[in-house]
């Protein structure tokens, strides 16, 4: 039977992996207001916490069982998804803003979603429009 880590170290392994996803979303806040113009690779927000970069990727592993970069990359889908249905922005647009060149978007994007961001865009009209035709309808007897 292996040997129990002791709370002391599972909470700092908890607080360690709650301080990487607040500055997750806090840099990602800051890049989608225009207050920062980089992207930040692991290592960055290890810096940020005062921590290597591997005690990070093992910690965040550990506790949540995926590495820091899918949580990473989920958010920046998560705000990708939102942005993408503002038909006044151009995927171009939405590509700079998040700090990618517009064809890497595409392949970041279609890589999460199976889709392109354009073929993205137009399921989500699609379902819109779909979706007060559905909500209009009434049962007579």
């Amino acid at each position: 039977m292996p040997t129990p880590i002791p709370k002391k170290i599972l909470a700092r392994q908890h607080e360690i992996t709650a301080d990487f996803r607040r500055e997750v979303d806090q840099h990602l806040a800051d890049i989608v207001a225009g207050r920062a113009t980089e992207m930040w690779e692991i290592r960055d927000l290890a810096a940020r916490l005062c921590i290597h970069p591997t005690h990070l990727s093992n910690t965040v592993k550990l506790t949540t069982g995926h590495s820091p970069c899918t949580y990473f990359e989920a958010r920046i889908m998560d705000i990708a998804r939102q942005q993408l249905q503002d038909p006044h922005r151009s995927v171009a647009d939405i590509a700079q803003g998040l700090t990618f060149d517009p064809s890497n978007f595409t392949k970041f994007f279609k890589r999460f979603e199976g889709c392109t961001p354009l073929q993205y865009r137009e399921r989500v009209r699609a379902e819109q429009r779909a979706a007060p035709a559905e909500k209009t309808e009434t049962v007579t007897i």
